[in-house]
Parts: C-alpha cells; sequence; structure tokens
C-alpha cells in the first residue's frame, strides 16, 4: 500500500492526539461536584471552572484544528499522478 497517498501523516495523527488530551484536560477542570439542596458547594463558581477550563479546551480544538491543517514545508510535493502519466503503447 502507498502510504504517500494519505492526507494525514504521523506528525498530523501527533498533534491530534496532543489536541485531544488538551481539550480532555480542559473538560476535567470544569468538571467537579455540584450542590444539592443539603449542602451548597461555592466552588462551582471558582475562575478555574468558570474561565480557565473553557479557554483551555477552546485551546485544544484549535490545536486540532492546526493539527488537520498543518503540512510540512520539508515534504516534497508529489505531481505526479497515475492520471499525468504518459500512456505506454
Amino acid at each position: 500500500m502507498n502510504h504517500s497517498n494519505f492526507a494525514f501523516k504521523k506528525r498530523n495523527f501527533t498533534l491530534l492526539a496532543i489536541g485531544v488530551v488538551i481539550v480532555v484536560i480542559g473538560f476535567v477542570m470544569m468538571a467537579g461536584g455540584g450542590s444539592n439542596e443539603q449542602a451548597f458547594d461555592p466552588s462551582i463558581f471558582n475562575a478555574t471552572r468558570i474561565k480557565v477550563a473553557p479557554l483551555v479546551s477552546l485551546f485544544g480544538f484549535l490545536f486540532m484544528l492546526y493539527a488537520i491543517m498543518y503540512k510540512a514545508k520539508d515534504e516534497p510535493q508529489d505531481t505526479k499522478t497515475e492520471d499525468n502519466l504518459p500512456k505506454k503503447d
């Protein structure tokens, strides 16, 4: 199987995995105990859950977008395809 026709390279998958980890970290930061009728937990309103964690998740999603769009500059551009090759008689 010719791996040169794949849209993603190993670097893209690595960057995508890093982005997923960043998003998961952001969601874990947002998680926590809630309040119920017997006890109110004021920590649900702290800055980490309301401001920092969503920004971390947003950064992770943007990083994943970058990982999808990433194309290394040192990779040669292969302009030859089977359709463009000269036909043999």
